[in-house]
């Protein structure tokens, strides 16, 4: 069986700069997910460049189906060397995780990953692999194979280094530190993201160097579960009889359902018998989002063009949820964003309002927007989608 893999991260810059040092990619296969992280020798630019060169070389080797040890190796071969402190400019974590649960990692000087499960953080067995060079460091190779809800945490040494000179962190946070706030978490949520452990630790992190962080502080963690499902429907269908069809696939899914647009909303509560109503407190408070409403089984009900481009642009933008206004955009992203597999079911009746004549049908508004939605989500946020037109 293929369980789903949730890979996330969250940075912080050092204080005082606008360029990370620290640099995290991921990239979808056909099997899985690769993810590099990279810190590079001192901050700025240069250190962003060199951890950004490690992490695009490190993903473009495993995805075109290099030894991971050898793709170590070439990059440790590539990277300058520092003259004064014998050391490369970069270090790394570099991880190949298949649905299956099968992962490969090979690290070098990073602070070691942490593996939890049920609660408790596993010891893994790791190769020591020899560097044929006068780097003063080490590689470590291991693999593991993940259980469902098992986590890979893995961070710079901005993290672990944090607090360094503090009374009670003498010399900072420390693994033993991080692990232990770690189980914390997950003892007080079983079902905690991804990215919420990563943004809980870089955020604590930067607490302990007085909120303001003393490195460049970055961590990443990987999830691996059954995948969270949702369903969003937006438009009316292209024939009338097929209406009953869209409230009965709204109404067997199992997971979390959306309706985006007025007329689907209408629709799907004249077949299913579902009342709506609409939130006036929304319309009272002004705002430039349309309100959402309530229809019992669905977890969002909003207006549809305005509210699906302005969420679609927020994720295009790296938009930070929790700065963002309490509306129909917010919480459409928020549901997007901690769900796995998300399905758009997608009516094809032209709306005269949104139609440009001039255009091909092919570029009609909805059916684009939906189709870019689904880029981004794969592409940006790692998710799995897929569309059907009716």
């Amino acid at each position: 069986m293929e369980y789903f893999l949730e890979a996330d991260y969250y940075q912080i810059c050092k204080h005082g700069y606008l360029s990370c040092g620290d640099s995290f990619y991921s990239i979808k296969t056909e099997d899985g997910i690769i993810c590099v992280l990279a810190d590079g020798l001192g901050s700025g630019i240069k250190a962003s460049v060199l951890a950004t060169l490690t992490t695009t070389m490190a993903a473009g080797f495993i995805n075109s189906k290099m030894d991971i040890k050898r793709a170590a190796e070439i990059i440790l071969e590539t990277l300058p060397v520092c003259s004064y402190r014998h050391i490369g400019y970069s270090t790394f974590t570099i991880i190949d995780a298949k649905y299956n649960g099968h992962v490969r990692i090979i690290e070098h000087d990073n602070p070691p990953y942490v593996l939890l499960r049920n609660q408790g953080i596993l010891e893994v067995q790791k190769q020591e692999i020899p560097i044929k060079s006068f780097r003063k460091s080490h590689l470590y190779y291991s693999e593991v194979l993940l259980e469902p809800e098992d986590r890979i945490v893995y961070y710079s040494d901005g993290v672990t280094q944090s607090g360094m000179g503090l009374p009670h962190l003498p010399l900072g946070w420390q693994e033993k530190g991080v692990e232990a706030y770690l189980l914390s978490m997950l003892k007080a949520s079983q079902s905690i993201s991804a990215g919420e452990i990563s943004k809980r630790v870089a955020l604590k992190a930067r607490e302990y160097d007085g909120n303001s962080s003393a490195d460049d502080t970055t961590c990443a963690a990987l999830y691996l579960r059954n995948p969270r499902r949702t369903l969003l429907i937006t438009g009316p269908p292209y024939k009338r009889e097929h209406d009953s069809i869209l409230a009965q696939i709204a109404n067997d899914f199992k997971g979390k359902k959306i309706i985006c647009g007025g007329t689907t909303a209408a629709i799907i509560s004249r077949e299913l018998d579902i009342s709506i109503k609409v939130n006036l407190k929304e319309i009272r408070s002004g705002g430039e989002i349309p309100p959402t409403a309530d229809m019992k089984g669905f977890d969002l009900v909003s207006e549809g063009t305005i509210t699906l481009s302005r969420a679609l642009r927020a994720l295009e933008e790296d938009a930070i949820i929790d700065d963002m206004p309490d509306n129909a955009v917010k919480r459409l992203m928020r549901i997007l964003i901690d769900s796995d597999i998300i399905e758009f079911v997608v009516g094809t009746k032209i709306n005269d309002a949104h139609q440009d004549p001039a255009l091909p049908k092919d570029l009609e508004i909805r059916r684009n927007l939906m189709k870019q939605f689904c880029r981004v989500l794969e592409k940006k946020y790692l998710k799995t989608t897929k569309l059907l037109f009716v």
